[in-house]
């Protein structure tokens, strides 16, 4: 996971000195999580945490942020879509990068191109992945 998450990172133009922490959770933390920042009930796939938000820290210019990923629900989502588990949590990381450099899915057309971005980059790294 590491390595493709610096092959995301430097194929998105990200210094190689940027930081990002990825924690895995399962479905009850990311409930938790989901309701206490989000305000909704249930865990979700994937939240991202800024770090770029607001006035930067002295020397922390490369600290993107926080990717956390429910386990639980990529591999619900990986049977429900034929990947493997692997290549949803894959699938997931890149669209949770994908927020914390400022893409956002709000609006339709924003949605459309934020999920042809992650499926180019998801494509890249497995040229072979997904549904059968």
């Amino acid at each position: 996971m590491r390595k493709k998450t610096e092959r995301i990172l430097e194929g998105l133009g990200c210094s190689a000195s940027a930081v990002l922490s990825v924690v895995l959770v399962d479905a009850m933390e990311m409930g938790d999580l989901n309701l206490k920042y989000r305000g909704k009930a249930g865990p979700t796939n994937v939240l991202s945490f800024c770090q770029n938000e607001g006035e930067p820290l002295a020397g922390s210019t490369d600290l993107l942020g926080d990717v956390v990923i429910c386990a639980d629900v990529a591999a619900d989502d990986a049977a429900k879509l034929g990947y493997s588990e692997d290549e949803m949590v894959l699938y997931v990381l890149i669209h949770g990068i994908l927020h914390l450099l400022g893409c956002h899915h709000d609006l339709p057309d924003d949605s459309v191109a934020m999920q042809a971005r992650v499926e180019s980059i998801f494509q890249e790294l497995v040229p072979a992945a997904g549904p059968e």
